[in-house]
């Protein structure tokens, strides 16, 4: 599964260099020591930079992610709405669109954090 989400996520996102990756997970974790504070971070830092709304499609669905939130026993996620549904799914499993929003190198770089 993981390699299929990347294959998608490599579709659509920049070619990113590993040492700007670096940067930016070290930029998102300098406070952070632990694993659990450090996905914290990255979860603060997505919410705060990746710009929403944005229109992707999820299994054949055109949904809208309105927010990015660290939801428990789900982890880091796109809030995905598509008229009065909605529902979470996790920042590493969401295929992008092309192009994709603002803001998408930081999962790219939360990518090779959580490898």
């Amino acid at each position: 599964m993981q390699a299929i989400c990347w294959l998608l996520w490599s579709t659509v996102a920049p070619d990113i260099p590993r040492a700007r990756l670096d940067e930016l997970i070290a930029e998102a974790t300098v406070d952070a020591y632990s694993e659990e504070e450090q996905r914290s971070a990255f979860a603060a830092v997505l919410h705060e930079e990746i710009e929403t709304p944005f229109q992707t499609t999820v299994l054949g669905v055109p949904v809208t992610v309105t927010a990015i939130t660290d939801a428990p026993g789900t982890g880091i996620a796109a809030v995905c709405r598509s008229g009065k549904h909605r529902q979470l799914i996790g920042i590493l499993d969401l295929p992008l669109p092309d192009p994709p929003p603002a803001g998408a190198e930081w999962i790219a770089a939360y990518r090779r954090w959580n490898r």
